[in-house]
């Protein structure tokens, strides 16, 4: 294990081995100055109706001084240098105001408002941002939101060296919304003309990252069923060297075959993967250490996670970590069971005329049963804006105003029903399955079409078959199939890219897909 952890931490990108230097050779002098991490800046919002803490780095014993809006509070640095002070819950304020820190030296932070803040979280859907979606130029030229401040994480990864997020809370801006999440933009957007106070979100994504990065080690440790994400990359310590110069021949030869492919007119192969040996964003823990430990404790209202396209492979496996890696965040953050919003996964690839088991449907599964067990969790439904040949859609207009509908219902109190039909019973009876939903607004739906579809029934045999449907009542809907004579469980819009999934409520919104039945999924055991 030592051994292991040597090697992992000797495996630090160069640029955190300069910032160690930098910090080694200046100790004396930074020790001796008050100093704060970087989502303490110019131009954040602070989370309103809260303690909110103020926190830093000075010498030994040096007494420190903030003041904010009215009120002083005072301490002194530990033995080690670190020191907080709290600010009592503060009011909505969109009216520019400064934060002093005064020690030996004194920080003057500027243009801080006080209102609502979010973390938006994930891999690379969120991170998606607003200069590639399809209405980019129009929106990044209407981007002019004093009110709204941005703060993107840079992507990076760490071994409990915890760099800070090396980032800069920024007003929004043509200019500075140009590489920010869409879907956290929008929702930005959305939240702020609702709620009328000043939002801020903070950003801290990276694509093609798997969930366990971004869960605690010690919390993977726990638990029996997540214990194998940590030990399965131990192994890529020793590997690497020799994988990177595989690695290097590969692209040289495929280099040259696509030099001759071009040259004969012919379209080249895609280039080789990219081993997982040589991803450290896929470490256990790695991305938690880098790009939310250093946020802690900032006080945010609450986060939306758009991740689970890495961890298709192990759906069964997702089921036990989402809920894991939320539980970790939300102790850590110490601040009890904040909102999570869970993006669900999009319809994407071909779609499949038979309904049978594929891997995003599972993800999708686990997605929102980690959403219907965990407090204070809910799901934001794409079943209906993904793109066949496209694993990055390009609609997040949608994602963010569903995020913020999400968040208006269920966190600020609004009257409004917060998302599509969400499964909440099956009912047996004879030869037919009655379904029950919740969030149903005035009535369940048929939202595209005169008629349901992407109902599909099972009886013991397990053998799945397309059903009728139809609305009965407010909140039910009965299936049935003339191949299944008694039918006992039943599924809906349950794969990679349903066709037509049009069962919906007053909003317009989809409902989740779902299904009735807990049969092992083609990933159980995978670890």
């Amino acid at each position: 294990m030592l051994s292991f952890a040597r090697k992992r931490n000797a495996y630090i990108t160069a640029s955190v081995f300069a910032l160690a230097l930098v910090v080694l050779g200046s100790a004396a002098s930074a020790r001796a100055e008050v100093t704060l991490p970087d989502v303490l800046s110019d131009s954040m919002v602070l989370q309103r109706g809260v303690r909110v803490p103020v926190w830093g780095t000075a010498a030994p014993g040096e007494a420190v001084t903030v003041g904010f809006a009215g009120q002083t509070k005072r301490t002194k640095a530990g033995a080690d240098g670190r020191w907080r002070v709290w600010l009592d819950p503060l009011r909505a304020n969109a009216t520019p105001q400064v934060l002093t820190v005064s020690g030996k030296n004194k920080v003057e932070l500027k243009d801080v408002l006080v209102g609502e803040v979010w973390l938006v979280s994930g891999q690379s859907n969120m991170q998606f941002t607003l200069a590639e979606t399809k209405e980019a130029k129009e929106a990044i030229a209407a981007a002019n939101h004093p009110n709204i401040r941005l703060f993107n994480v840079s992507r990076q990864v760490a071994f409990k060296h915890k760099p800070p997020p090396l980032a800069t809370w920024q007003a929004t801006t043509p200019e500075s919304v140009k590489e920010f999440s869409a879907a956290g933009y929008y929702f930005a957007v959305e939240l702020q003309k609702e709620l009328g106070v000043p939002v801020g979100v903070i950003n801290s994504s990276y694509g093609g990252s798997q969930a366990e990065a971004w869960t605690p080690v010690e919390y993977l440790n726990a638990n029996p069923e997540l214990k194998a994400t940590v030990e399965r990359t131990k192994t890529w310590d020793e590997e690497r060297p020799r994988v990177k110069v595989e690695y290097e021949e590969q692209i040289k030869r495929w280099r040259e075959e696509a030099d001759k492919a071009k040259a004969a007119g012919a379209r080249p192969s895609p280039s080789p993967a990219v081993p997982d040996a040589l991803r450290e964003y896929r470490i256990a823990s790695s991305i938690y250490d880098g790009m939310i430990e250093p946020l802690i404790p900032f006080p945010v209202r609450g986060v939306f996670w758009y991740q689970g396209e890495s961890n298709e492979a192990r759906a069964e496996q997702y089921g036990i970590l989402l809920p894991t890696m939320i539980r970790a965040w939300r102790e850590r953050w110490g601040r009890g069971d904040f909102p999570f919003g869970i993006v669900q996964l999009p319809n994407y690839r071909d779609p499949n005329p038979q309904p049978v088991d594929e891997a995003w449907s599972h993800i999708r599964e686990a997605q929102r049963r980690t959403a219907l067990s965990t407090k204070n969790a809910g799901l934001i439904v794409t079943i209906d804006i993904g793109e066949a040949h496209d694993i990055h859609p390009k609609d997040k207009l949608d994602v963010g105003r569903r995020m913020a509908r999400w968040a208006l219902a269920d966190v600020y109190g609004r009257r409004m029903t917060a998302t599509g039909p969400m499964f909440q019973s099956v009912k047996a009876g004879g030869d037919r399955l009655v379904l029950k939903f919740d969030d149903v607004g005035t009535g369940l739906r048929i939202r595209d079409g005169d008629k349901l579809e992407e109902f599909a029934v099972a009886g013991e045999d397990r053998k799945w078959h397309w059903a009728e449907a139809r609305i009965v009542g407010r909140d039910k809907v009965e299936v049935w199939s003339a191949e299944v004579p008694k039918p006992v469980a039943a599924r809906y819009a349950f794969n990679n890219n349903p066709r037509r999934p049009n069962l919906s409520n007053d909003t317009g919104l989809p409902a989740s897909p779902f299904r009735t039945d807990d049969w092992p999924d083609p990933t159980a055991g995978k670890r």
